[in-house]
């Protein structure tokens, strides 16, 4: 599928971008005629399992070992992960994106400050139900090599998470524990 490739070899990110890019590659004008998000990401990991099956599997390692760290790092904030890294489908292109729960979210900035980490601070639009978005501070900043996108979100929302571009679910986060389960291999018994 070519919006999956796309988002596999372009490092686009959006979707809905891929898809519309993808259709008017394919001279398909209607975007009723698109595939679903969840067809292109079940596409997406086909892509990667044929075509990334060396490189992404690392990739995808790094990221996580990466995030354990922000997520150590940011502990007091109550991380999660999120996105690619989470999902299994990182690669090359893809950052740690984790949301992290202060009622303040200049904390979260203060620490970055303190440990002199240069940081940009943009603005994320999230889904927190079907009918009500909402604006959250982000920010994202370079660990070594890995891209680190953090959302700020109220404490409140530590039990409450947005809804995924995916399929208008509520997205699916991991605490610390069981990202580094992720990166652990099963034991034989």
């Amino acid at each position: 599928m070519e919006a999956a490739r796309l988002i596999a070899e372009g490092g686009m990110r959006d979707f809905r971008q891929a898809k519309l890019k993808a259709g008017a590659r394919l001279g398909v004008g209607e975007e009723s005629s698109l595939p679903t998000n969840r067809e292109v990401e079940d596409a997406l990991r086909e892509h990667q399992r044929l075509f990334q099956a060396d490189s992404q599997p690392l990739h995808l390692r790094r990221l996580r070992e990466a995030a354990t760290e922000a997520m150590r790092f940011f502990a007091d904030f109550e991380p999660r992960l999120v996105g690619p890294v989470l999902e299994g489908t990182a690669d090359a292109h893809s950052a740690v994106c984790l949301h992290l729960h202060a009622d303040d979210p200049a904390a979260v900035l203060v620490r970055l400050a303190e440990r002199g980490i240069d940081y940009r601070e943009r603005q994320r639009r999230l889904r927190l139900d079907p009918n009500h978005s909402e604006d959250c501070p982000a920010v994202r900043f370079d660990a070594g090599d890995a891209p680190i996108d953090l959302t700020i979100l109220p404490l409140s929302r530590l039990h409450h998470a947005p809804l995924d571009r995916v399929d208008d679910r509520p997205m699916r986060r991991a605490p610390l524990a069981v990202v580094q389960a992720l990166l652990d291999p099963p034991r034989a018994q």
